[in-house]
């Protein structure tokens, strides 16, 4: 897995507000993608650019067990 970019702020903030823009969940918060579907991607390969280190920075998070991190952010 590539290194993940932790100096940006904004992408914990960005995965409780985005949704996917494609595929099977399009229109679901980042957030509520299910572990399965962002391991595929891990398996397939992430989508380019930001939405990709998204997706792997959220199946970080749900692996790790640190989906507590993102509740305060929710509105």
């Amino acid at each position: 897995m590539n290194e993940l970019p932790m100096g940006d702020p904004k992408m914990l903030t960005d995965i409780v507000t985005m949704p996917m823009p494609f595929g099977k969940y399009k229109g679901t918060i980042l957030k509520n993608l299910p572990v399965s579907y962002l391991e595929w991607f891990s398996q397939k390969g992430f989508p380019a650019g930001r939405l990709g280190m998204l997706l792997q920075t959220l199946l970080e998070i749900k692996m790790n067990g640190l989906e507590d991190l993102l509740r305060p952010l929710q509105r």
